[in-house]
């Protein structure tokens, strides 16, 4: 399958992992090998991944192997999300982060105007900037007009597994930026994630769809076949919707058979 190229960078998967909600570290990392997935997004509030001397997730994610992608997840304000993506940078984690600026505790949409703004700051600072945002082509315009990387519509409620709710925004999405378009938040099953390669996106971010699935192991691997499948028949082109019927067979040659009693 073809890579994927973002900022210089060359990832091998389409599929982009979290790491929420899981028992242990171990199955953290059995899942993630099981998704194929290189980059893995880490909320920074609410992982120990800044204090070195106790039990780490680092440990269990080799940085040969994996980029570890730090999430603003938790922060509802502009300051907040400034904050914690320059301690993960500082702490030499990496350049990139997801960046999340909630708007509502109940649904958690993204605050659209805090995330334009924090997003100018952190480009300005030298991030490459991932933005959550919702499905909004406005939107999406003025985070790539501020130097986002990408953009991250959500395709339904972070953890909410309702797939995509509005194909429609996000293909227009695709239609007004011109830089890759990830969808994150929503996904279900491993349908829902063909469905959104098979629209063309770049890639899919997920969390919650692995972790609470009844086998997680197992759900990573089917997300893994469905983010490839939707990638290879968005590129092989499906055929085109029909009203009618289409012989698969032309008639076109076909050699006359009598009817059954006729003469021949």
């Amino acid at each position: 399958m073809d890579s994927l190229e973002i900022a210089g960078i060359s990832f091998r998967s389409r599929l982009w992992v979290g790491t929420g909600k899981y028992k242990s570290f171990e199955e953290t990392r059995e899942v993630i090998e099981a998704s194929g997935a290189d980059v893995v997004t880490v909320a920074v509030r609410r992982v120990n991944i800044l204090k070195k001397d106790e039990p780490n997730l680092l440990d269990h994610l080799p940085p040969d192997r994996f980029r570890i992608l730090p999430n603003t997840a938790g922060c509802y304000t502009v300051d907040e999300a400034l904050r914690y993506a320059r301690l993960a940078r500082a702490a030499g984690i990496s350049d990139m982060v997801k960046l999340e600026v909630i708007g509502d505790q109940k649904t958690l949409f993204p605050d659209v105007i805090g995330l334009i703004e924090a997003a100018r700051i952190l480009v300005k600072e030298g991030f490459i900037v991932f933005p959550y945002t919702n499905d909004d082509p406005i939107i999406a315009k003025k985070l790539e007009d501020a130097g986002c990387a990408a953009v991250m519509p959500l395709a339904a409620p972070i953890g909410s597994g309702l797939g995509i709710r509005n194909p429609y925004n996000i293909r227009i999405i695709q239609e007004t930026v011109g830089v890759p378009v990830i969808v994150d938040a929503g996904v279900g099953t491993a349908s829902d994630a063909a469905v959104a390669m098979e629209m063309g996106c770049a890639g899919v971010l997920m969390n919650t769809a692995i972790a609470e699935a009844r086998h997680p192991v197992l759900m990573a691997k089917a997300m893994r076949w469905g983010v490839d499948a939707g990638r290879a028949a968005f590129l092989a082109g499906r055929m085109p919707k029909k009203l009618y019927a289409n012989a698969s067979s032309p008639l076109d040659g076909m050699l006359s058979a009598p009817f059954p009693g006729g003469s021949s």
